[in-house]
């Protein structure tokens, strides 16, 4: 039998001591530890609070509160909150119509939807809603105020705002309505231009954009450019903006996602088939422009398929995952963040315009730098079919009058270049 030499026992005995101080480590650090002192909690608080206790509302606080220690929007929802998420994916519910966010801890407003009440009362992007008939914002999370706000049509709430440069809260009384997003609106804005705002990612609105296009096309003929219009679009379903962004790339990765550690989740690639690349496209962002608008954004930028012009986007690039729940309620956990193709996330960040242009209001009348004659002036002139920038000039909206005057530009040089070859 061979013995150990004094020096090696004492290093046997140390790993051995480290080992054990290890394992009761690791067994202090076991959650189980702490859902025993959860359970004690619970019993003493059932036992002894000065009040009889609600064990469901208990319950539900205790959810709420871990998930909101988590990040701004993982959150458990109970059935008739899970209902409203469901509603907003099929783009019709009954409400004031906003789109809110946490930003800094303080429920805040993306953009008011058009046409709805929060837009006729005057609430703007960036407004901070401090109170809901006057319950405070301040420990409310998303699915809670979306909520309070929601209701029977001729109803009323209250809201309390807080706005950059107003020395007090602004009061105002809305009045709950249906709103019914329409995802998709189109028009020629100039000869073979077509400006398509998309007011939100809900479900089959990848077919509606398609179906715009081609509508123009067949009754206006041949087009020449796209402006894909995404100011004040806060977002919604993910398959959908990878299917926007499908119909104008055939090839390349569209985004991707990535979890914990940065570990790869899923990444989503271009098909060619039905792809629309023959076509300059300009994407108009703004800061209200979020979540799967920026995944557009970012994917045709990235690609190099269209020119980014507006101002910086939201900056909101988290996965929510919906998991159902038995009783009717849900979770919505964050798992993952956005990349766009190069790699870079979203979150926080938010995407850059290539053409920075900072206010839909139009210059004066005159001041520009142009000659005052101009071919397209002279009696008879010959009209070459392409759009000009003259098309643009009564354009009341200044990013989107600069969008077109860009494509009349990338229009004109393509036809050059066909001529030259």
């Amino acid at each position: 039998m061979r013995h150990l030499h004094p020096t090696g026992i004492a290093l046997l005995t140390g790993i051995l001591l480290l080992l054990c101080q290890t394992a009761h480590a690791k067994k202090k650090a076991s959650p189980y530890d702490k859902l025993d002192v959860f359970s004690r909690v619970l019993s003493l608080v059932e036992q002894h609070h000065v009040e009889r206790v609600d064990e469901d509302a208990v319950m539900a606080g205790a959810i709420h509160g871990m998930l909101r220690a988590l990040d701004p929007h993982s959150s458990w929802l109970p059935p008739d909150q899970f209902r409203i998420l469901q509603e907003d994916t099929e783009g019709n519910f009954c409400g004031v119509g906003m789109e809110v966010s946490i930003r800094d801890d303080q429920l805040t407003v993306v953009a008011p939807i058009p046409d709805s009440p929060a837009m006729r009362a005057g609430i703007r992007t960036g407004d901070i809603i401090a109170q809901i008939d006057g319950r405070s914002t301040a420990a409310m999370d998303i699915e809670e105020a979306i909520g309070l706000m929601r209701g029977k049509e001729g109803t009323k709430v209250t809201i309390a705002i807080r706005r950059e440069g107003a020395a007090e809260l602004l009061h105002m009384t809305l009045t709950r309505a249906p709103i019914e997003i329409e995802s998709v609106r189109s028009a020629v804005v100039s000869t073979g231009i077509v400006h398509v705002m998309l007011r939100s990612f809900t479900d089959g609105a990848a077919a509606r954009l398609r179906e715009a296009i081609r509508t123009a096309k067949t009754e206006n003929g041949p087009i020449t450019g796209v402006v894909l219009d995404l100011r004040g679009n806060p977002g919604g379903l993910m398959y959908e903006a990878v299917k926007v962004s499908d119909l104008f790339m055939d090839r390349g990765v569209i985004v991707s996602t990535r979890g914990r550690d940065g570990a790869m989740v899923e990444s989503f690639e271009a098909k060619d088939a039905g792809t629309i690349a023959d076509i300059p496209v300009i994407v108009m962002i703004d800061g209200a422009s979020a979540s799967a608008s920026e995944i557009v954004a970012g994917a045709l930028q990235d690609s190099g398929r269209a020119i980014v012009l507006g101002v910086k986007s939201f900056g909101k690039g988290s996965v929510q995952t919906i998991i159902p729940m038995r009783d009717g309620s849900g979770l919505k956990l964050t798992t993952a963040l956005y990349y766009t193709p190069s790699g870079v996330s979203i979150q926080a960040r938010g995407i850059v315009p290539d053409v920075l242009v900072e206010s839909r209001t139009a210059p004066p009348d005159g001041d520009t730098d142009t000659p005052d004659m101009k071919e397209s002036d002279l009696p008879g002139h010959l009209d070459n079919g392409l759009p000009t920038a003259d098309d643009a000039a009564a354009i009341d909206d200044f990013q989107l009058r600069m969008a077109v005057q860009l494509l009349c530009g990338i229009a004109r040089q393509q036809e050059t270049l066909r001529r030259t070859r």
